[in-house]
């Protein structure tokens, strides 16, 4: 089957950036600058275009409950929690203070801080911990990778019937579709999209927004 795409170049690309609405406000914009100061771990935030597509899901799914594993320094928890009701609530888990203290401020720019609690360790620890206390409508996982699917296995019990769960990096640069490329992390990602475009309990698709976002939506 031929494909129906359009490949991208920076031409295209700057086209559909600039034509985001909501595009990034001064709050947003002031994120990208002190993140990219990091270096090349800035690249570990999402672009603006899935910042607006996120918060556009949160809205139009009515979600009332966010849970987010993996923040970084805040551009995707100021997106999705903006797209929240009154008395809605996010749960952002990350192991990194010096980031996340970024993140904090970009909150309290924001108006966001009642709205987002965070929670710092390893989640791989402290996110069994909190299990029974969450009730997310929507799943955002962009943290280590090889723990994806433990994320997942985790959250998904807990969410109800329409929940979408959100994965970043899934086509991790275009390595995925690489199979001479036997990294343990390109070979992980890989598996991990064939089960989810396999498994009983969700309904799935690969975007390619950003560096790949895997949508999955619980039946």
């Amino acid at each position: 089957m031929s494909g129906k795409y359009i490949k991208l170049n920076d031409p295209i690309y700057d086209y559909l950036q600039n034509h985001l609405h909501p595009g990034p406000d001064d709050v947003l914009r002031d994120l990208i600058v002190e993140t990219g100061k990091l270096g090349e771990i800035s690249r570990m935030q999402i672009s603006p275009d899935q910042g607006t597509l996120f918060t556009m899901l949160v809205k139009i799914s009515g979600a009332k409950e966010i849970v987010e594993v993996g923040t970084f320094t805040g551009y995707s928890s100021v997106c999705l929690a903006r797209g929240l009701p009154a008395g809605g609530r996010m749960v952002c888990f990350d192991r990194s203070g010096e980031w996340t203290s970024v993140a904090r401020r970009a909150w309290e720019r924001a108006g966001l801080t009642g709205r987002i609690e965070l929670v710092l360790g390893d989640a791989t620890d402290t996110l069994p911990k909190r299990l029974e206390t969450l009730r997310p409508d929507i799943v955002f996982i962009d943290a280590d990778k090889l723990n994806y699917g433990r994320y997942f296995e985790w959250l998904l019990p807990r969410m109800p019937s329409g929940g979408l769960v959100l994965f970043d990096n899934m086509l991790w640069s275009g390595r995925v579709a690489d199979l001479t490329d036997k990294d343990d992390h390109t070979q992980y990602i890989r598996d991990l999209n064939l089960r989810l475009s396999r498994d009983p309990r969700v309904e799935s698709m690969v975007l390619s927004i950003g560096d790949g976002v895997h949508v999955c939506r619980k039946l």
